[in-house]
């Protein structure tokens, strides 16, 4: 079974590595984490700081809330869309009433 952490708990664990200088040995000892695990997370923190896309869930608070309003943004770009098909439709069906 996959374990899922918090993104709060797998920033703090990368920030261990690149803020710290802790091993990545040591930083999943300290928080009983897999190194590979929190190798890639190290590895994700540094390229979202270096402005590099990354896969999955991001690691930082920034880079979430990021993702979170370019999700909003799609979703309102969408619902925009839908509004001006409506408004058309109802227009041209209420242009052809007074005909």
């Amino acid at each position: 079974m996959t374990k899922h952490f918090k993104p709060a708990f797998r920033q703090e664990v990368a920030e261990l590595v690149v803020d710290k200088g802790y091993s990545i040995r040591d930083a999943a000892d300290a928080m009983g984490v897999g190194k590979s695990t929190v190798d890639k997370w190290a590895r994700d923190l540094r390229k979202e700081r270096n402005g590099e896309e990354t896969q999955g869930t991001p690691i930082s608070e920034e880079r979430r809330k990021i993702s979170t309003l370019e999700r909003e943004i799609r979703q309102l770009k969408m619902e925009k869309e839908i509004l001006k098909k409506a408004t058309a439709l109802l227009m041209s069906d209420s242009m052809n009433g007074l005909r």
